[in-house]
């Protein structure tokens, strides 16, 4: 992945579970095959002669359009779990993701007022996690999704251990 220009230099950079793809792909499986047979549903109809609006080219583009942007978000989905990663530096911690609008943040370990994990039900059957940030900025929006579990309670103990010292000025 190039990000020369928005990473730090030096930072080796940790990569997520590649068993992050099967999370995403579930999720895109509920989203978009739900999305596509409800917008389908029209075509149906119409085919069926039991509706005559609308005009079937609209009946047939619309869930058309919306299964070809499915694919292409489909086929995104292991480059995306590719381009998340995260770095423990000293001071801070450092997380990155985003293939088109790639995004690094960092969140200082005095700031951090909690570390949360979560884990859904595809994520706890893969032996995975989520880790979130909280600090005092609503707006910062910093989670490491597909962690393993291990890495995951190592990670928030560690960064809950930074932070307290942080906070507490040591």
């Amino acid at each position: 992945m190039r990000t020369e220009a928005i990473d730090p230099p030096g930072i080796t950079w940790q990569r997520v579970s590649p068993k992050y793809v099967t999370v995403r792909l579930v999720q895109w499986a509920i989203g978009n095959l739900v999305t596509v047979i409800v917008l389908a549903l029209p075509l149906i109809l119409v085919l069926l002669g039991w509706w005559r609006w609308p005009p079937l080219w609209l009946a047939i583009t619309v869930p058309a359009v919306t299964l070809v942007l499915a694919i292409w978000r489909l086929l995104l989905i292991p480059r995306q779990v590719r381009a998340i990663g995260y770095a423990e530096r000293d001071d801070d911690l450092l997380i990155r993701g985003g293939i088109f609008f790639q995004r690094t943040m960092t969140v200082p370990y005095g700031r951090m007022q909690y570390v949360d994990i979560g884990v859904g039900p595809v994520e706890r059957g893969l032996g995975l996690c989520t880790l979130k940030l909280h600090t005092a900025s609503p707006g910062t929006n910093a989670t490491i999704p597909g962690l393993p579990a291990a890495e995951g309670a190592r990670l928030r103990e560690q960064l809950a251990a930074r932070g307290e010292a942080r906070l507490a000025g040591l």
